[in-house]
């Protein structure tokens, strides 16, 4: 009972003011509004009127010849679209809000036709209490739909009607009690409610939100403060629409200022993700992050450049607030993890992978983050947050912060940076002090090679330090050394080395195994990473 209001009190003690108000007011308005059965109203007569965009970025295929297909998982409601269970919650709660964002109106595919009888069967099953009102889906259908309808140049009253109405609910139901990438998906949805319905007030509202919340969530390196480069791409993407819809729909006095703010920002996120991304294309997993779900940073650097911000004129970023380091040879790239979870009152996304690393040798993953394979509240989703299931090192079995729930972070560990320079930045953390134990690590780049060196000071039961090899790697032990084929990795301090199974996340709902390294050490151990020639 202790260890749970221990677990709780360090949970909620990080959380703001205004998150605890309405936290409290939302539930007591649901309360009230059930009581007293007041009811929103689904059906508001509203003009719409369509908007100018250049080319959006295109979605990924999630309905085809009547089967829906998200997060890895297909299902058909059979044959007709009058059939569709938009409250079908079999497949788990993310697969239910991807069904309900309608992003499937801007699949390559997706015709006129197909995209309205879509639309109208949503709105012949909809209710107050359906899940698609939750202002997150509600938010990201809101965009979709205003896309669509303009891309089309389509007039219905119905349909405008609905949309207005939906608006309506989430101007007063903004994720205040969360914050992060929800209320700034919130605030640029109202954004692009404000264009459509040609309504000030939205824009003034949406204006005042995003200003706020941008420079809050958008660091002085150029990271999305969730430290999540999934998200980061998802946000700049949606940062991008925001750019596309301002340059092209002149309405409103005071817009002229927010698109030099879009503009700023966008190049900040697009200098971060440059140097974040690796030669070959893709994003490291850290936190949560996966393959499939955000556009790519090819993508998103094209669709930068539809709007002017060309990749090639960025200014190089020295990664710093991020607490991501990157470190680049002829033979390897490196990023490094120093950074303390974050956002402290909003770390749903956050991993215990403190002084985690990922490593790529000529082009291809060589240690990798075991990424994530699921949001749903269970065992695969605490192991695939844990420490264990990071490059990082295990004190006594435990993780470096305790993450639980889900989506919930309690007692967190703190990071010191002790040196950070060119070739050589070493930091510690005290995540296990509870247990008398400080974990300090170094690491040390060279062209061809890297030294990586851990100390645990105090008595500790166990120390375990993990590396996990890409699926597609068949490493051997011989001796203390681990052997690939693109690098040999050489052990000194240890006290045992085994190579053991785990399972590396390659999606959502798509996981395989692959080998871990497993050093047992007492109190130092080095590392040297040499890649072959």
């Amino acid at each position: 009972m202790i260890n749970k209001f221990v677990r709780y009190y360090h949970t909620l003690r990080y959380l703001r003011a205004q998150q605890m108000f309405y936290l409290f007011y939302y539930r007591v308005k649901k309360y009230f509004r059930k009581t007293l059965k007041m009811t929103y109203y689904l059906q508001r007569k509203r003009q719409g009127f369509p908007i100018i965009l250049v080319p959006v970025l295109s979605k990924n295929l999630g309905y085809n010849k009547s089967i829906f297909s998200f997060i890895n998982i297909p299902h058909s409601f059979g044959g007709d679209v009058e059939s569709i269970d938009w409250e079908f919650g079999e497949n788990g709660k993310l697969w239910l809000y991807n069904l309900n964002y309608f992003d499937i109106l801007l699949q390559p595919n997706m015709t006129q036709e197909s995209g309205l009888a879509l639309i109208e069967s949503f709105l012949a099953s909809v209710h107050l209490e359906c899940i698609g009102f939750d202002p997150y889906p509600l938010s990201l259908r809101g965009i979709n739909w205003i896309k669509f309808l303009s891309q089309y140049y389509i007039q219905c009253v119905d349909i405008n009607g609905a949309l207005f109405a939906q608006y309506m609910i989430l101007e007063s139901n903004l994720e205040y009690n969360l914050f992060g990438n929800h209320l700034l998906e919130n605030a640029f949805s109202i954004l692009y409610g404000a264009f459509y319905f040609k309504e000030k007030r939205w824009f003034e509202k949406s204006r005042s939100l995003l200003v706020w919340q941008l420079d809050e969530q958008i660091l002085g390196d150029g990271a999305h403060f969730e430290l999540s480069p999934m998200y980061h791409q998802i946000l700049l993407d949606r940062l991008l629409d925001g750019i596309n819809l301002l340059q092209h729909n002149s309405l409103f006095t005071g817009q002229a200022g927010l698109l030099t703010l879009f503009v700023d920002k966008a190049v900040a996120m697009l200098a971060w993700l440059k140097a974040m991304t690796f030669s070959n294309g893709s994003i490291p997993h850290l936190n949560d992050s996966t393959d499939g779900i955000a556009p790519t940073s090819t993508c998103l650097f094209e669709y930068a450049a539809r709007l002017g911000i060309a990749s090639e004129k960025l200014q190089p970023v020295c990664l710093k607030d991020s607490g991501y380091r990157k470190f680049t040879t002829s033979r390897y790239e490196c990023v490094v993890d120093i950074g303390a979870i974050g956002p402290l009152y909003i770390p749903g996304h956050a991993h215990a992978d403190t002084l985690n690393f990922v490593l790529n040798v000529d082009g291809t993953p060589l240690l990798v983050d075991t990424g994530i394979s699921t949001y749903e509240k269970n065992s695969r989703r605490d192991q695939e947050r844990s420490t264990k299931a990071h490059n990082s090192v295990v004190v006594n079995g435990r993780n470096s912060s305790d993450v639980w729930g889900g989506f919930r972070v309690g007692k967190r560990s703190s990071v010191k940076i002790l040196v950070d320079k060119e070739r050589v930045v070493s930091a510690q953390h005290d995540g296990y002090k509870g247990v008398g134990v400080t974990h300090r690590r170094e690491w040390e780049f060279h062209d061809g090679s890297m030294v990586i060196t851990d100390r645990v000071t105090g008595q500790a039961e166990s120390v375990e330090a993990f590396l996990h090899f890409d699926h597609t790697l068949n490493p051997s032990l011989s001796g203390r050394s681990i052997l690939t084929e693109s690098a040999d990795i050489v052990f000194e301090g240890a006290e045992r080395v085994e190579i053991q199974r785990y399972i590396q996340a390659l999606g959502f709902n798509h996981a395989v195994e692959a080998a871990c390294a497993v050093v047992t050490f007492s109190t130092t151990l080095n590392t040297t990473i040499l890649c072959k020639k």
